[in-house]
């Protein structure tokens, strides 16, 4: 199963490369651009706490998206001396149709039971993805940094 596992993650990062090259950003634009297309406006500082990012880095991010017309900065209606940065409407385009069809299509080919085991699968997954990339990126972490070595 682990073999699986790691065929299946593989096969998650290479459609999301290929979605970045689409749309002309990297993997963590990606992930910022998710979050707000997902729960709204936000603040940068907002947005920095949610991808685990500094503040100056999430400027980075912000500055890109912006330029690929993916993301924009507007005064925020509460406190206009402040910044919200939005998705821009539509930002995903037909980059996910595609495997939106194909996923209802494979999804129906499975029972009412089968489905609910495996959404009970993918949520336990999800839960254990975001504890080890917490794991990973604490410092103070016992997890091991490798260094590659040459063959």
């Amino acid at each position: 199963m682990s073999a699986l596992g790691r065929e299946l993650s593989t096969a998650v990062v290479a459609f999301h490369e290929a979605v970045g090259a689409r749309l002309r950003v990297g993997a963590v634009d990606q992930r910022a651009l998710g979050v707000l297309a997902a729960h709204g406006p936000m603040t940068a500082g907002d947005l920095a706490k949610r991808i685990n990012l500094t503040p100056g880095a999430v400027t980075g991010v912000v500055d890109r998206l912006e330029d690929a017309g993916l993301a924009r900065r507007d005064p925020d209606p509460q406190d206009r001396r402040r910044v919200v940065v939005s998705a821009v409407r539509g930002v995903f385009g037909d980059v996910f149709d595609g495997l939106s069809k194909a996923m209802d299509e494979l999804t129906a080919s499975y029972t009412p039971e089968q489905q609910a085991v495996i959404e009970d699968w993918v949520v336990r997954t999800i839960e254990v993805l975001k504890e080890q990339t917490r794991v990973l990126s604490d410092p103070s972490s016992k997890a091991q940094r490798r260094t590659p070595t040459a063959p």
